[in-house]
């Protein structure tokens, strides 16, 4: 399907959404790797029996492709229908809180199998990531349906700020990684922070004595059936998909911080390159660095 002629007096300033008209071939290149990406996750999750990666990261680039469709089609019309418009921004703002879900997932499960003894964080960042993202699921509701959209760009806004301050900021990246870090530390050289029975959650305790055994017997055929290479290998794809997200984050909230008629949201080489860009490589990471033959054992 072709694009349609211009309205008269088009005036891509005013009478597209975007304030320009997003590039064909740039929306097509991020929608064929999110969806190239998307079914990698898919395979990998089924091959790798990590299906619940199938509601995290294959779900974050199933939002991204149809964010990036939207786009395409905003492409062909000149961002002058707002449906479209609307898709985009909120599929692009909410999915990648699913691939942050990954990785707070995928620690918890290393924490518990290894021994939470070893571990200061005891409790991922989920439920603060959940009110993250209903924040921006209602700010994205209220800007497709109401006539001034600045009131739902500023909810999604709050939900992107929590989100930035708590998980995304650099005092919060350095201290996930550094933590993450003690952990792969403590856990290699045998120095736990505290005994294995007072690591363990108030649920956790109730279970029997023999499960902390069967657990600890667990670690120490992981430790002898796979090296210490490939979980520091899992970690650099966790620095590497965080960084990524960040510099995503810094992106959106200063994108956002005017509503949407602000001098950034109206540039797309910034949106390509700082949104569509860093959220490809946070979720290939994933894929090349996949936790189902990196750390098969982690379920």
């Amino acid at each position: 399907m072709g694009p349609s002629a211009p309205p008269p007096n088009y005036n891509v300033q005013t009478d597209s959404a975007y304030h320009y008209i997003p590039t064909k071939s740039v929306c097509i290149i991020f929608l064929v790797m999110f969806l190239l990406s998307g079914l990698i996750h898919a395979f990998q999750a089924f091959y790798f029996r990590k299906h619940w990666l199938l509601a995290t990261a294959f779900l974050a680039c199933v939002g991204e492709t149809i964010g990036w469709a939207a786009r395409y089609r905003s492409s062909l019309n000149y961002g002058t229908e707002s449906t479209p418009f609307l898709i985009q921004i909120s599929t692009t703002i909410i999915s990648p809180t699913f691939l942050l879900a990954v990785y707070f997932t995928l620690f918890g499960r290393i924490i518990f199998n290894l021994g939470p003894q070893y571990s200061r964080e005891q409790c991922p960042n989920s439920q603060r990531d959940i009110l993250c993202l209903v924040l921006q699921a209602l700010g994205g509701g209220m800007a497709s349906g109401a006539t001034d959209p600045s009131q739902g760009a500023h909810l999604m806004l709050g939900g992107i700020v929590v989100q930035l301050v708590t998980n995304t900021s650099p005092v919060a990246l350095i201290t996930f990684n550094v933590l993450g870090a003690e952990f792969l530390w403590r856990c290699y050289n045998e120095k736990p922070l505290r005994d294995a029975t007072s690591a363990t959650s108030p649920e956790a305790s109730s279970r029997s004595n023999a499960s902390l055994q069967s657990s600890n017997v667990e670690k120490e055929e992981v430790n002898l059936s796979y090296s210490y290479g490939r979980l520091k290998a899992v970690i650099i794809g966790v620095v590497i998909s965080n960084i990524c997200l960040m510099i995503r984050g810094i992106y959106r909230t200063a994108e956002l911080s005017d509503g949407f008629n602000g001098r950034i949201i109206s540039t797309e080489v910034y949106f390509n390159l700082f949104d569509g860009a860093m959220v490809v490589l946070a979720t290939f990471s994933l894929n090349i660095l996949h936790p189902g033959y990196l750390l098969p054992w982690a379920i």
